[in-house]
C-alpha cells in the first residue's frame, strides 16, 4: 500500500480533486480554513494507492498557528516510508501565486528525494476563455510532470492518475543537487522563488488578463460601499426565505408520507400499549422531528452556492468594518456562518482567526448563531403563531421574514457579547492586520453540492435521530404509565412536570413545555420531537395531526411563543458543542462559564419578551 499526498493552496481545488479521485464525500468550500483535518481515502482506480488530503496552507513558511500544524504535519509525511509520490494542484488562473507554493513543495520534496506531480486545475476555465498554457515547456522547466485537469468536470483525471502511478518511489530529479549553490529551480530563497515563479508564469502560463478583468468588475459591485451591502442584505435574506419556500413542498411530502404510513401500519397492530406506542412516540415523536429535515437539506444547499461561488470572501471583507465594532475580525464571519449549520465546524473554522484574542471572541459569538439544530425548533413555533401569507404581492413572506428576523436576533446578541466583552477587558483590544485572499468567482459544481447537501442532512438525522429517539422513548414510558395514558396530568411525566412548573410559569409555559425545554439540553432539536411525543400521547385517541396544529389548539399564549424563540435563540443547549469547546481551549473553564451564563441571559431575556408581547397583545 502506498500514499500519495495531495497539498495545494486554499481556492486550489485540491479537496475537489481529491473527491472525484477517491469517490469520498468531503466538504468543498471556496474560502481558506474550511479543510482542517487530514482526510484519506483509497483511489478509485488504483486500490493499492491511498490519497492524503492535506489541509491547504499559501506557503510552506507559516505565519498562523494552523498553518504550522499543517506545514509540520506535511514535513512529517514527507518522513513516511509508505509516502511514495506527492500532488501539488496549481490553479492555473494564478498560476503565478500556484507556482510560488509549488516551487517551496518541489524543494522540500527534493530534501527528502520525494517526486512530486503538478496538478495544473481549472484547465476548463482557460479553454473556455479560449487561452492556453504551455504544460511542455512549464514541465521541462520544473523537470517535473505536469498534468492540465479540471478537478470539476474530471477532465485529465486519468491522465494525473497514470503520472502519479508511473512516477511512484521515482527518486526527485534535484535530489542529487540540492546542496549545490548554483541558481537552480529549487533556490530556497524567498526572493528568488518569487522572481522564478514570476518568470515562469510569464513565459508558460495563459497570456492575457481577461480573468481578472472580470472579477475586477464583479467585485466592483460586490465589494461596493453601497451597492455591495444591500447586495449582502438581498442574499443573506433570500438565503433564509428560501428555508421556507423551497423547502414547504418536499416538507408537505414528508408529512404526507408519515401520515399515509401511521395510517397504513396502525390498524395492523394490536390495541394497547404498543399501538400507542408507534402512533405517540414514532409517528408523533420521531415524526415531528423528521418533518423539518428538509429545511436542514435547503440551507445547506444554499450556503454551498454561495461558498462554492466564491462570494463567502467577499462577504467576510463587507462584515470587516461592522465586525470591528463589536472587537471581531473580517476572518470571524467564515467560522460564524459555518455556524449556521452547525456550532461544531464553526468552532473548528475558528482556527483560520489569526489573533489568539479574537479566535476567543469568535468563540463566545458561535453559540449564539442559529445552528441547523435550532431550526426545527423555530420552525414549529414560527408556522405555529406567524401566518403563512405574504406582503408586496406574496414576494416576502411573514414567515420568512419571522425567520430572519430570529436568525439576525441571533447573530446581534452574539455580536453584542463580544463588543461588551472586548470593551472591558484591555487584553483583548489589540489585532493583527485583517489579510484574506480573494477566490475567483466560479459556477458552483451542483453534484458535490448536492451531495453535501444530502450528506449533511443524513449525518443530522443519525446524530439527532439516536438521542431523539432515546428521549422520545423515555418520555413516552413516563407519561404512559401507571395509567395507560388516560390522564397525562396523573403519569409519572406529569408529577415530574408539575415540580419544574414555576420555573416556567412566568413566562407563560406549561409543564410540559418545562419537561421540552429541559430534555433538549441533550440536543436542541429535541424539543420538537418530545412535543410530539407529548401530545401525541394527550390526544391519543384523535387521528394523527400536524404538531403545529396541536400548539394551536393547545391555547399557548402568542407572548410565551415568542418567549420560547427569544430563549431558544440564546441558550447553550448542546453537549456536543460545549464537548469540542472544550477540547479546543484546553480547559472546561470557558465552556462552563458560557452555559451558565448564556442560560441565564436567555431565562432573563425569554421573561421579559413575554412581559412585551402580552402587554402589546393585550
Amino acid at each position: 500500500m502506498s500514499k500519495t499526498i495531495l497539498i495545494g493552496s486554499p481556492n486550489s481545488g485540491k479537496s475537489l480533486l481529491f473527491n472525484q479521485l477517491t469517490g469520498l464525500n468531503q466538504k468543498v468550500a471556496n474560502f481558506p480554513g474550511i479543510t482542517v483535518n487530514i482526510k484519506s481515502g483509497k483511489s478509485t482506480v488504483d486500490p493499492e494507492q491511498v490519497l492524503m488530503d492535506f489541509p491547504g496552507v499559501y506557503s510552506l513558511h507559516a505565519i498562523s498557528g494552523e498553518e504550522k500544524i499543517s506545514v509540520d504535519a506535511f514535513y512529517a509525511g514527507l518522513k513516511d516510508p509508505e509516502v511514495s509520490s506527492v500532488v501539488c494542484v496549481v490553479d492555473t488562473t494564478r498560476l503565478e501565486k500556484g507556482l510560488i507554493f509549488a516551487l517551496q513543495v518541489i524543494n522540500a520534496c527534493a530534501e527528502h528525494n520525494k517526486p512530486v506531480v503538478i496538478a495544473a486545475n481549472m484547465i476548463d476555465v482557460l479553454n473556455s476563455h479560449g487561452m492556453t498554457m504551455d504544460l511542455e515547456g512549464l514541465a521541462a522547466a520544473l523537470k517535473v510532470p505536469v498534468a492540465a485537469i479540471s478537478a470539476k468536470s474530471g477532465l485529465g483525471l486519468d491522465d494525473l492518475q497514470e503520472l502519479i502511478t508511473s512516477h511512484r518511489n521515482s527518486p526527485s530529479p534535484y535530489a542529487s543537487e540540492i546542496n549545490s549553490k548554483d541558481n537552480n529551480i529549487i533556490a530556497s530563497d524567498d526572493s528568488i522563488v518569487h522572481r522564478q515563479a514570476q518568470q515562469l508564469a510569464a513565459s508558460f502560463g495563459p497570456k492575457g488578463d481577461i480573468l481578472i478583468n472580470s472579477q475586477t468588475r464583479l467585485d466592483q459591485f460586490f465589494l461596493h460601499s453601497w451597492f455591495g451591502g444591500i447586495s449582502f442584505i438581498l442574499i443573506m435574506f433570500l438565503l433564509f426565505q428560501s428555508i421556507f419556500t423551497w423547502a414547504a413542498p418536499i416538507m408537505d411530502g414528508v408529512e404526507s408520507i408519515l401520515q399515509f404510513a401511521a395510517s397504513a401500519v396502525l390498524p395492523l397492530l394490536p390495541a394497547g400499549a404498543i399501538s400507542d406506542f408507534v402512533s405517540d412516540a414514532l409517528f408523533g415523536g420521531i415524526g415531528a422531528f423528521l418533518v423539518f429535515v428538509p429545511q436542514i437539506f435547503i440551507l445547506t444547499l444554499v450556503v454551498g452556492i454561495l461558498e462554492d461561488s466564491g462570494y463567502l470572501a467577499r462577504a467576510a471583507v463587507i462584515c470587516h468594518k461592522p465586525l470591528r465594532i463589536f472587537g471581531l475580525t473580517g476572518k470571524s464571519f467564515i467560522p460564524m456562518l459555518s455556524s449556521v449549520a452547525c456550532a461544531i465546524p464553526g468552532i473548528y473554522a475558528a482556527r483560520t482567526v489569526d489573533s489568539p484574542r479574537k479566535r476567543w471572541l469568535t468563540y463566545l459569538a458561535i453559540p449564539l448563531m442559529p445552528c441547523s439544530a435550532r431550526l426545527p425548533v423555530y420552525s414549529l413555533l414560527i408556522a405555529a403563531f406567524i401566518p403563512a401569507t405574504g406582503t408586496f404581492g406574496g414576494l416576502v413572506g411573514w414567515q420568512g421574514f419571522a425567520m430572519v428576523s430570529i436568525y439576525l436576533f441571533g447573530i446581534l446578541c452574539g455580536l453584542l457579547v463580544t463588543a461588551l466583552v472586548s470593551r472591558t477587558s484591555a487584553a483583548l483590544q489589540t489585532d493583527l492586520p485583517f489579510v484574506l485572499e480573494m477566490p475567483p468567482y466560479r459556477l458552483p459544481s451542483w453534484k458535490p453540492l448536492l451531495r453535501n447537501a444530502w450528506d449533511r442532512s443524513k449525518h443530522f438525522v443519525t446524530k439527532a435521530g439516536k438521542v431523539i429517539f432515546m428521549v422520545t422513548v423515555v418520555i413516552w414510558v413516563l407519561g404512559y404509565f401507571p395509567n395507560q395514558g388516560a390522564d397525562l396530568g396523573q403519569s409519572w411525566l406529569g408529577y415530574m412536570g408539575k415540580i419544574i412548573e414555576p420555573a416556567f410559569a412566568p413566562f407563560g409555559l406549561d409543564w410540559k413545555y418545562g419537561v421540552a425545554i429541559l430534555t433538549s439540553f441533550l440536543a436542541r432539536e429535541v424539543f420538537v420531537g418530545t412535543l410530539g411525543t407529548l401530545f401525541g400521547i394527550e390526544g391519543g385517541e384523535e387521528n394523527i395531526i400536524s404538531l403545529v396544529e396541536h400548539i394551536q389548539n393547545s391555547g399557548l399564549p402568542i407572548g410565551a411563543g415568542f418567549a420560547l424563540l427569544v430563549f431558544f435563540s440564546i441558550a447553550l443547549q448542546c453537549v456536543s458543542t460545549l464537548a469540542v469547546l472544550r477540547r479546543e481551549t484546553g480547559s472546561w473553564r470557558l465552556p462552563t462559564q458560557l452555559f451558565v451564563s448564556y442560560s441565564i441571559f436567555a431565562y432573563s431575556a425569554a421573561w421579559l419578551t413575554f412581559v412585551i408581547v402580552q402587554s402589546i397583545a393585550g
